[in-house]
């Protein structure tokens, strides 16, 4: 080890701007230098009444061809002015003057989701486990064209047979390989003592269905004979 590591003070608190500034400027020096994209630019959307004071922003950021949202908001005695889709609206216009054909976001469930895929933003996850039993939902959309359709979203239960779940566990590492082919995404894969639990995805239906008739998956099937499990699937959609 180097003096340095083991005279280095460590110290955990709150709030730091000064580190907020040194890791932004050095982590956006490493991005940039990594893809070799140095546009990097601050967005922001503000809104004043008549006194001044602000009723509704927007705060963001553009990176080479990609936009995000960071953060919306409107006075709550504004709220159905329209000023929400009106700071969508202006932000997406400023992303595709500085030439983004992509502009991302997230919000919690308990947010605005539902107002987020009425403008048209399609979401690509969630994130489970936050106060209140709240989820984190991520959206992006294209600005270069229409919205991207909605992924069929699946859920598979995969049961094992007694004393055999080695060898299915291996078998589905085997068959979930050839989603990606078919345009198929394994969105999360959980293990329990009798049974995985797997989340899929598909860009379109013809996509799972060359996925069930794939070939070698028949083949992989075979091979296992009998201890082929039969998954109970579910359609399932955002909630």
């Amino acid at each position: 080890m180097t003096e340095a590591y083991t005279s280095a003070l460590l110290l955990v608190g709150e709030k730091d701007e000064e580190l907020t500034a040194l890791l932004d400027r050095e982590l956006t020096a490493f991005n940039n230098a990594a893809v070799g994209v140095y546009e990097e630019r601050s967005l922001s959307v503000r809104v004043t009444g008549p006194d001044g004071t602000v009723i509704a922003g927007l705060t963001g950021w553009t990176w080479g061809g990609s936009a995000g949202i960071s953060m919306v908001w409107v006075r709550a005695d504004h709220r159905r002015d329209g000023w929400g889709g009106r700071l969508l609206a202006a932000a997406e216009d400023e992303a595709r003057a500085r030439g983004c054909d992509r502009i991302s976001v997230s919000s919690f469930s308990f947010q605005a989701p539902e107002f987020y895929r009425r403008h048209g933003y399609v979401a690509s996850g969630r994130t489970e486990g936050y106060p209140g039993d709240a989820s984190d939902v991520h959206f992006w959309k294209r600005l270069d064209g229409p919205a991207v359709a909605p992924r069929l979203r699946l859920v598979a239960v995969v049961d094992y047979p007694a004393g055999h779940e080695e060898t299915v566990q291996r078998y589905e590492d085997d068959v979930l390989a050839l989603l990606p082919r078919h345009g198929g995404l394994l969105e999360q894969r959980l293990r329990g003592a009798e049974a995985e639990v797997h989340v899929i995805s598909f860009a379109s239906r013809t996509g799972l269905d060359d996925y069930l008739a794939d070939p070698d998956r028949a083949k992989l099937r075979a091979e296992i004979g009998d201890l082929a499990p039969n998954a109970r699937v579910l359609t399932v959609t955002e909630v």
